[in-house]
């Protein structure tokens, strides 16, 4: 970013929800750039090079995972929220597959959008730097001493545990997918019921209700995100 003020490309053939994001976010102090297609969003993503981009998947001309996937491929590594459905799942998981960095669900709320903006963000400088210690709330992870401690107290994980952990903490913030953390931990070659038992046993050991879980959620029919400190 060259000022102080964040520039958000907003791609969504609707008038209404570009109205109510250019009302809701300059608002909060941000600058909108509106393209109505795809077309429109890779002139504009080239010539007002903006800081984040929320894009709805169901545009006129092309799938919003087409236009993501030229964005990746061309190196545009631009934050990326997908705006979508809640009955659209699929569409979400290859979303995040593609190099989406989050989503949100219509309808949604200004508050809740402009959280996931500033995620986004962070997360993106983060990767950049790549930190080598984590935390939130009482949990630290040392990436380089591979140590996890809660409130001060060392945990003991198991080596599958610990990578799983690790994988979360790289994407702090973000919605994982269960197939990205397949991929990561297994190689893919491993059943999501497995990743399902060992995020199980994880909980058991770092959260204080693992039933109503503070560090990992889970995005159901998507995968789970580490919430990171605000």
């Amino acid at each position: 970013m060259t000022n102080s003020v964040v520039k958000v490309l907003v791609v969504d053939d609707e008038p209404a929800i570009r109205r109510l994001l250019r009302v809701g976010l300059t608002a909060e102090g941000f600058a909108l750039v509106e393209a109505p297609n795809g077309k429109d969003a890779i002139a504009k993503a080239a010539s007002d090079k903006p800081d984040v981009v929320l894009l709805d998947l169901g545009l006129p001309d092309m799938k919003g995972q087409d236009l993501l996937m030229r964005w990746r491929e061309n190196g545009v590594a631009l934050p990326v929220i997908v705006l979508s459905s809640r009955t659209d799942e699929t569409g979400i998981v290859a979303a995040l597959e593609l190099g989406a960095d989050d989503y949100v669900t219509k309808p949604f709320g200004t508050k809740e959008l402009v959280a996931r903006i500033r995620v986004a963000m962070r997360h993106r400088l983060q990767r950049q730097g790549e930190r080598p210690v984590f935390q939130t709330g009482d949990l630290r992870v040392d990436l380089v001493k591979r140590i996890v401690t809660l409130a001060g107290a060392e945990v003991k994980l198991s080596p599958k545990e610990y990578d799983i952990l690790r994988v979360m903490v790289q994407h702090a913030g973000k919605a994982i997918t269960h197939k990205h953390l397949l991929d990561e931990v297994w190689g893919g070659s491993t059943d999501v019921q497995y990743l399902r038992v060992y995020v199980r046993q994880l909980r058991q050991k770092i959260e204080q209700s693992p039933e109503d879980p503070r560090y990992i959620t889970t995005e159901t029919g998507v995968g789970y995100r580490l919430r990171e400190t605000e």
